[in-house]
């Protein structure tokens, strides 16, 4: 599950690349998400809306009732952990075979043998899973390796959608993974009640040529967010009322001097008050590119306005954003756009030093004022697949531990999975907060989670005050919340287009610190369209007429 309860559980342990280190489990995509000018989906082909009987049907299951309920898809909140859990499955599906598995680490790779996480896990799973661990910095090319022979293919691969490599959709999902839409598709996967549960979208994002194939790791719907400092402002006396751009940039200013910036970089969150889209919009029966809206051209005109302010830490100014969390929580920048999950991130390695640390999303707002617009986050970032068999039961045997592991919150198989044995790898602390032990450090690392995770769960109990902080704030953030155009679609755009937007990116950077204008902007438009910008709106056309 993409959150949990332990103050030193798997959840709390960074294991994603760049923003997901920072969100595990918090959600990956950005809202607004500046700068993604290449497609992250995954069939080489322009595809239809999978059909109703393609998706799982969803079954709700609720083995403990939140205090703070899922609103709009926002993520439902526990201040209290419970005194019982419930066994989800009550007997191991297994057969006692053993089955390969093919994950990412971004961490020390646990010890095998002897370890008596594992031992656990595969226990209530009554079959063994024999992890292929890699170094999540380098897992693409070990995946893109495995997959180009099917031989050398896992049983159960994970494959992170930053990983995915070339003819993924079109070639490698139909000839080395196993279609498993007759054995989830609509009531089939009542057969299996912890995958029934998973929310419809994330399943949405696992259909490739109109096929289910994937098994799903669920991403936040709202995953982004502007935090201040709000412990510092209480210090200098200074009221929170920030509902337009132009408050935003007052605070910024306000908030500079005597050693100390008002912000980082804060594009993000221009793109978000802006309502850039994340890729596409359809204005009439056009669709227009990002890059190609007024909302663009006004979040870099705002950008650059808060730099040219002198209200951006020096080091953010010189593009050294990799101690931005550092500069931010040490106090000497005040504003930052960050992932949710950095928040109890922020929290795991403050409050200890800083009892009095806190940090606070900005209540959402639009640059004018307006209604504002957050574009939901995609459903899943990581999924995982079965190697294709024509052995029917293994594949069932397969689905069977897939229900296991995704037992929600309030089960004994969530809670086993990400906090492991109780007087092994954690004890209870105050609230019955798992509290890990030493061996907890060597033995437990994220594995069985990358194969296949339930419903997200803000469960994070030990941070006096977090979960009622987070959870208001996303239920309040879920009324603005709104699909973007291709939502949940597996599209990936052909090879051609791989580096048109990257131009972009440097602009963007470029135009915020004022080394170029949006006149610049004008001319990087008409190169991209004439760059193939325009046969890749033709390509979401086609799409697009296909739905």
């Amino acid at each position: 599950m993409n959150t949990t309860t332990s103050a030193g559980s798997l959840a709390d342990r960074p294991v994603h690349r760049r923003s997901f280190l920072g969100m595990v489990a918090a959600g990956a995509a950005v809202v607004g998400v500046p700068s993604l000018l290449t497609g992250c989906g995954t069939s080489d082909a322009p595809g239809a809306v999978p059909s109703g009987d393609v998706l799982p049907t969803y079954v709700p299951i609720d083995y403990v009732e939140p205090d703070f309920p899922s609103v709009n898809g926002s993520t439902p909140g526990y201040a209290t952990l419970p005194a019982e859990l419930v066994r989800s499955v009550p007997e191991a599906p297994g057969s006692g075979a053993t089955f390969t598995a093919m994950t990412p680490l971004w961490g020390t790779i646990p010890p095998t043998k002897g370890n008596q996480y594992y031992e656990a896990v595969n226990g209530i799973l009554g079959s063994s899973i024999e992890f292929r661990i890699t170094d999540g910095n380098t897992y693409g090319d070990k995946l893109a390796t495995v997959l180009a022979s099917a031989k050398d293919v896992p049983d159960w691969v994970c494959v992170p959608t930053w990983n995915i490599p070339p003819r993924f959709g079109s070639e490698i999902v139909p000839n080395i993974f196993q279609d498993l839409t007759d054995h989830l598709g609509g009531d089939a996967v009542k057969e299996y009640p912890n995958l029934a549960n998973i929310p419809t979208d994330a399943w949405r994002f696992c259909v490739f040529n109109g096929r289910l194939y994937g098994l799903p790791f669920p991403g936040e719907t709202i995953t982004d967010a502007t935090f201040v400092r709000t412990d510092v402002l209480d210090e200098l006396g200074i009221t929170l009322d920030v509902r337009n751009g132009q408050d935003l940039l007052d605070l910024a200013a306000e908030l500079t001097g005597g050693g100390r910036w008002g912000a980082e970089d804060l594009w993000n969150t221009s793109a978000t008050i802006h309502a850039v889209p994340p890729k596409w919009r359809l204005d009439g029966d056009r669709l227009v590119h990002r890059v190609e809206t007024e909302e663009y051209r006004a979040a870099l005109a705002w950008n650059a306005e808060l730099f040219a302010s002198g209200a951006v830490h020096p080091d953010a100014v010189a593009d050294q954003q990799g101690e931005a969390k550092t500069r931010f929580q040490s106090g000497t920048s005040l504003l930052m756009s960050d992932g949710l999950g950095g928040w109890h991130e922020a929290l795991r390695d403050n409050l200890a030093s800083n009892p009095g640390f806190w940090q606070q999303p900005l209540d959402p707002f639009a640059a004018d004022g307006g209604t504002p617009v957050l574009w939901k986050g995609n459903p899943a970032n990581i999924f995982s697949f079965l190697k294709r068999s024509d052995d029917e039961e293994r594949i069932r045997e397969l689905l069977a531990l897939a229900n296991v592991l995704a037992a929600p919150f309030g089960t004994t198989e969530f809670d086993l999975v990400q906090n492991g044995v109780e007087g092994v790898h954690y004890t209870k602390g105050e609230g019955g907060v798992p509290v890990p032990t030493a061996l907890a450090a060597t033995e437990l690392q994220p594995t069985y989670m990358f194969l296949v995770d339930g419903p997200i769960a803000n469960t994070r109990v030990q941070y006096p005050g977090y979960v009622e902080a987070s959870s208001t704030w996303q239920q309040k953030a879920a009324e603005f919340v709104t699909d973007p155009l291709f939502y949940a679609q597996q599209i990936v755009e052909p090879a051609q287009f791989a580096s048109i937007g990257q131009p972009f990116v440097d602009l963007e950077k470029d135009i915020s610190r004022g080394r170029k204008s949006l006149d610049d902007l004008d001319a990087a438009v008409e190169t991209w369209r004439s760059a193939g910008g325009e046969e890749l709106r033709s390509f979401y056309q086609e799409i697009l007429d296909a739905q």
